[in-house]
């Protein structure tokens, strides 16, 4: 599959410089126009038409929740993820009836515009294909919008920084199914807090489990991305 294109609408150069540099670094994505205007946005926006737009707030000629707005009612496949130092409440929900795909505040952080353009590709490739909706995928994939688990409230004993790198194995390989025994490896924990982590995401959907009865010893659980 070839790269999701995107345009960078961020009036300040350098912080659009950091956002371009990393994006180098995140696989499946190509930047195709840096913006530093509402202006300039709009007319990138006009002749790329890109899947998806970083955009900030605030600029010098105009309000990116403006053109936010703007975009929704021209350019409806266009998604949006707003990168912003705007802590408003009014400003986050204004963003959310726009229909932006993820908001981001600044100081932006590479972990977490990583972990957003992971879940954007998750849905742009299980979307761009659909035909006909039934119920089991559109739970699907309201599933894989939700909110990143920092944003969530979490229960005791389950931290978002392990979660997050458990959920990172199971979107870069969709297909692979995981035992505790291998996450814990791979994470750098013992196969005991794998499996607590990952029974929490059974609990909440985001995982599957099978049975693995092999040849000899006990059944073993075997975990899997929904």
């Amino acid at each position: 599959m070839s790269n999701i294109e995107l345009i960078i609408a961020e009036d300040d150069p350098q912080i659009a410089e950091i956002q371009r540099r990393f994006l180098e670094r995140i696989k499946g994505y190509e930047v195709v126009g840096i913006a530093h205007s509402i202006a300039d946005a709009r007319d990138l926006v006009e002749v790329m038409e890109p899947p998806l737009i970083l955009l900030d707030v605030q600029f010098g000629d105009g309000n990116g929740i403006d053109f936010l707005h703007e975009i929704r009612q021209t350019y409806k496949e266009i998604d949006v993820i707003l990168i912003t130092a705007a802590k408003e409440v009014e400003t986050f929900q204004s963003a959310m009836r726009g229909g932006v795909f993820d908001y981001i505040l600044k100081p932006l952080v590479f972990n977490r515009l990583e972990q957003a353009l992971i879940k954007f590709k998750k849905y742009y490739e299980n979307t761009r294909n659909l035909v006909e909706l039934d119920q089991n995928k559109v739970d699907r994939l309201l599933s894989n919008n939700k909110q990143p688990s920092s944003m969530r409230q979490l229960p005791k004993g389950i931290d978002s920084l392990t979660l997050d790198k458990i959920q990172q194995l199971f979107l870069i390989d969709k297909l692979k199914m995981f035992t505790a025994e291998e996450v814990g490896e791979l994470i750098g924990s013992s196969r005991t807090t794998a499996r607590r982590y990952l029974e929490y995401l059974l609990s909440i959907n985001e995982v599957s489990a099978d049975i693995n009865y092999g040849s000899v010893g006990r059944p073993e659980r075997l975990y899997s991305g929904r």
